[in-house]
């Protein structure tokens, strides 16, 4: 009978339980299996004075269900060999190629088994049976990183896109918040608040160009339409000169530093008390005050 323990499959596996080797215990106990049942099959039919007799038509059944299961293996390891080929990611292991130089060897010399001796077909048989476990065992660790992969890649343009679209908020905040500060800075000049006043009268009130020179008058007297205005005398504040200052917070927490508030609330009392700014422009004009 064939020492099956001198084999070349039997040394793989000798090597591969005493290495340690990455293949799981279960793959390793079914490949051990496999090559001394494959053996132990092929000695049952041939006496020892038989080796290198041409073998049964069990063991040749037996080769040829080998070599289909390892073609199977060699066909899903190679497809899976050329999509991790094609990444454009870290795959995070050292191994991104599953070796098929072996099996693909004895598979091809294996379908030949009908030129083969009794010895040689068992011998092989357990070669192949146990390199198609190998195969099938570092496919599958291979599909394990390179589904780890995908899902580190994933998580990593999710954390870049959002990462691009905080950047991106950030800098429309920035430039919506410079924009501001520069609308604020031109409308608190005298020409920026004039400017902002004949707008917000025509909008909001129908005031015209008659109107709004009146209005221009009434402030330029008032307060030059200096949005910083003060008179210490009274405490009247702002382009509207309102007595007390804090009455224009109606029209916004910022009128102590937006002269478009002043101005909004400054309209909204012109037309509350006069109806218009040729009205209030009249009253200063006979009293000296509006």
């Amino acid at each position: 009978m064939t020492h099956t323990l001198n084999t070349r499959a039997s040394q793989r596996v000798s090597h591969l339980a005493s290495a340690h080797s990455r293949m799981r215990r279960p793959f390793i106990a079914v490949a051990i299996g496999a090559v001394l049942a494959a053996s132990a099959a092929a000695g049952a039919v041939f006496a020892p004075a038989a080796l290198g007799a041409i073998p049964s038509e069990h063991a040749l059944d037996e080769a040829a269900d080998a070599a289909d299961d390892g073609k199977i293996a060699l066909v899903n390891a190679q497809s899976l060999n050329n999509v991790v080929a094609e990444v454009d990611f870290p795959m995070q292991t050292e191994t991104t190629q599953v070796d098929l130089t072996d099996l693909k060897t004895d598979v091809k010399r294996l379908g030949r088994a009908d030129q083969l001796t009794s010895e040689q077909v068992s011998e092989l048989t357990a070669e192949v049976v146990l390199g198609t476990v190998i195969v099938q065992s570092e496919t599958s660790e291979l599909q394990d990183a390179l589904t780890a992969a995908k899902a580190a890649e994933a998580a990593r343009v999710k954390a870049e896109a959002e990462r691009v679209a905080a950047e991106k908020a950030a800098k429309e905040a920035a430039e919506k918040k410079r924009r501001a500060a520069a609308a604020l800075a031109a409308a608190n000049t005298p020409e920026g608040a004039k400017a902002v006043a004949r707008t917000m009268a025509a909008e909001r009130y129908g005031w015209g160009e008659g109107e709004f020179s009146c209005l221009a008058k009434l402030w330029t007297k008032e307060s030059g339409w200096n949005y910083q205005a003060y008179n210490s005398n009274g405490g009247a504040t702002g382009i509207p000169q309102a007595l007390p200052g804090s009455k224009m917070a109606t029209a916004g927490a910022d009128w102590r530093t937006n002269a478009a508030t002043q101005i909004a609330w400054g309209l909204g009392y012109i037309d509350r008390a006069y109806g218009s700014p040729c009205a209030a422009w009249g009253h200063s004009q006979a009293v000296n005050w509006y």
